[in-house]
């Protein structure tokens, strides 16, 4: 094992291993937590929620601690999902299928009512003049027109009825599984950078309904890759403040690269957002640090110990460049259709680790926005736009709903718990006000202050500290958003527990099928929803655990009041998507019960409202991305992220090979739809 993936203090994010930790978050569980304000904790809140739910809810079968499940039919039982039933093509959203069981294989493993494909991997070619993919013989050139490495965030923007668009984030690099023994360092660091970034990758209709296919690149204008040195644009109130001028770009305009790229969204005018995470962990020192930005380097978690890049270009350099850091953790917003089009970074939605970013029109026409700081004890976002969204397809109007983004008002969200046994929420909260465009509401803050420090701003208005709140989505069926909190080992320990983030210990398994047993921390994690008061713009609303995640044998557990001994294991939910029939589909990343990471379907309402279904399971090592399911509900696209990224393997001796193509692994994306 490398030295940089020895354990530290033995925190890794669930069942990930230190390799991942390392190359993904550069150690982030690991590092002094970057908030220190005394700022209230979720946790403390939804502690008061379970305890009421334990006295409402419990049952004699929640009590068994033991045994892979509560019941055989939390691993292999049918549900129908939210709706009515089918007829003619099966749809994901209504079709009963058989659950998968907790597993640890090197395969995806789909439920059996269900196959799927291999869409495309990484290093498959995406524009004309992509060579063919030689593992042995890397290049950063060929590198910047295949697949980048590590797929996670997947949109769809539909062409035609056959033909649509795949925009796909390219989150991180594990150097040890990309290349060969003896490769030149520096080339590897180019190809590194080159695998980042983003990819559009035209796709088109299989023979069997459900199943798609690349388009062949020389067959599609559309097809490109942004990677870590292609220029994007700036925009909103902090384009061009001298906090964003560097040397090499002097009017803070034009900035080099996205990377670090986790979840994102698709916007009703036919764009995709990508957001911007753990940039944290990309920049060197060749010296000392600034100390005018100490403090804001700090509060992100900066600390000159990144990847090696300085290497390659000095603006990886914090002693050459300080500015740097303030040109990531933004919202990048890309136009799948026009390949001309520069990708945008948003200063309006602010700066921050975000998961991604997701969208809604509101009654009034505006757009709201939601997203969510993925580290422990960070916060959740709302911005409400200044103008409103335009429905015609006309060239004007689709230029004018791509600038809704860069005016308008950001919110942070504060949870109060109710302390009732109404049955009604859990308690209600409010969207404290930090910007507009054009007026700062932090004492002491300019507005360009406000979204480039975000962080140092919202602690100063007293938010909610929350549980790594990781993608957060409106439901486009019933209205209500709904919230991944995906675990904080030291919830109970450094946070305290409150409502809203209730669990000190968990109940977890070491291994597939061994006993459950106590651990500190909210270890499995949590869905949170959130029901805006009377409009989508509101400043105040309502919330709902909705999922407390883990084993349904485990005490804690609540699944929306649905039967413990009906739904699967659910551990550390990540990302979340919904069908058209307003289901929950959730990602899972880490998984603490033994097994391999899911996909889970969630009905939101109705009779089945909190039946956790897997869906399938990824491979050995891997985690689950994505997911999307299509708008005709006959396809569900998974990212496969990281196969066989255990500690011990290496490119000559993996512990996958999954998708089976090669002899070392191949992170892509995949396509599930019915037999």
């Amino acid at each position: 094992m490398s030295p940089k993936l020895l354990p530290l203090v033995n925190t890794r994010h669930g069942s990930r291993s230190y390799k991942t930790c390392e190359y993904r978050c550069a150690n982030q569980c690991d590092a002094p937590t970057p908030n220190t304000s005394e700022n209230e904790e979720f946790a403390t809140l939804a502690r008061r929620a379970i305890a009421r739910r334990s006295v409402l809810k419990a049952t004699a079968g929640t009590m068994v601690l033991g045994g892979l499940a509560a019941s055989p039919a939390a691993a292999g039982g049918k549900g129908h999902g939210h709706g009515h039933g089918h007829r003619g093509p099966k749809k994901v959203g209504t079709t009963e299928f058989t659950s998968v069981a907790p597993n640890r294989k090197d395969d995806v493993v789909n439920a059996p009512e269900f196959t799927h494909d291999v869409v495309i991997r990484w290093g498959d070619p995406v524009t004309a003049r992509a060579p063919r993919f030689n593992a042995y013989k890397q290049t950063p050139e060929a590198q910047a027109q295949q697949f980048g490495y590590n797929n996670d965030y997947v949109g769809l923007i539909p062409l035609d009825g056959r033909r649509a668009l795949l925009s796909v984030n390219h989150e991180y690099t594990d150097p040890e599984l990309m290349f060969p023994a003896g490769m030149d360092e520096l080339t590897k660091k180019k190809v590194e950078m080159a695998a980042h970034g983003l990819a559009v990758v035209a796709i088109e209709k299989g023979r069997k309904k459900g199943s798609w296919h690349t388009v062949d690149p020389r067959r599609s204008r559309y097809n490109r890759r942004v990677t870590a040195s292609t220029p994007h644009q700036v925009d909103g109130p902090a384009a061009g403040h001298p906090m964003l001028r560097t040397k090499a770009d002097p009017r803070g305009r034009t900035i080099l690269g996205t990377f670090a790229n986790c979840s994102g969204g698709t916007t009703p005018w036919g764009t995709t957002l990508h957001g911007e995470e753990n940039f944290h962990g990309y920049f060197d020192a060749s010296g000392s640090l600034d100390s005018t930005q100490s403090a804001a380097y700090a509060r992100y978690g900066i600390n000159g110990k990144g990847k090696g890049w300085k290497d390659v270009d000095e603006r990886f350099d914090l002693t050459k460049a300080p500015n740097e850091p303030n040109r990531f953790g933004w919202v990048v917003e890309l136009d799948p259709l026009d390949p001309s089009a520069p990708p945008v970074k948003h200063t309006m939605l602010g700066r921050l680790k975000h998961e991604g970013c997701n969208v809604t029109i509101a009654e009034d026409g505006r757009v709201v926005a939601y997203t969510g700081d993925d580290e422990k004890g960070e916060y959740i976002y709302k911005f409400v736009s200044r103008d409103r969204y335009r429905r015609d397809r006309s060239p004007h109007s689709r230029r004018h709903n791509k600038a809704l983004l860069s005016a308008g008002t950001l919110y942070v969200g504060k949870f109060t718990g109710d302390g009732t046994a109404d049955g009604l929420h859990d308690g209600t909260g409010t969207w404290i006000p930090l910007t507009s465009d054009r007026k700062s509401y932090v004492p002491g803050m300019s507005v360009a202050e406000v979204l480039i420090h975000t962080r140092v701003a919202a602690d100063k208005v007293g938010p909610t500290k929350m549980d790594r709140p990781e993608d957060i989505e409106p439901n486009p069926v019933n209205g209500k958003v709904y919230c991944a909190l995906t675990n904080n080992s030291d919830r109970g320990n450094k946070f305290t527990t409150d409502e809203a983030n209730p669990l000190g210990t968990s109940m977890v398994r070491e291994s597939l099928g061994a006993p459950l047993t106590a651990k500190s921390g909210n270890r499995n994690g949590y869905v949170l929803e959130i029901t805006e008061k009377g409009r989508k713009t509101a400043t105040s609303f309502t919330w709902d655990l909705m999922l407390i995640c883990g084993d349904p044998a485990a005490q804690e557990t609540y699944f929306a009041g649905f039967p413990k001994e009906q739904v699967s294991p659910i551990s550390c939910p990540d990302n979340v998507a919904f069908d058209a029939e307003g289901n929950l589909w959730i990602s899972t990343d880490g998984n603490v019960l033994g097994s391999n990471d899911g996909l889970f379907r969630v009905p939101t309402e109705g009779p089945e409202r909190g039946r956790v279904q897997q869906f399938l399971t990824v491979p050995f090592g891997a985690e689950t991305c994505g997911p999307l399911v299509s708008p005709d509900q006959l396809s569900v696209f998974t990212a496969v992220q990281h196969p066989g990224e255990t500690d011990d393997a290496t490119f000559e001796k993996p512990t996958s090979t999954w998708p089976h193509t090669d002899a070392f692994p191949r992170p892509s994306v995949i396509v599930s739809y019915a037999k």
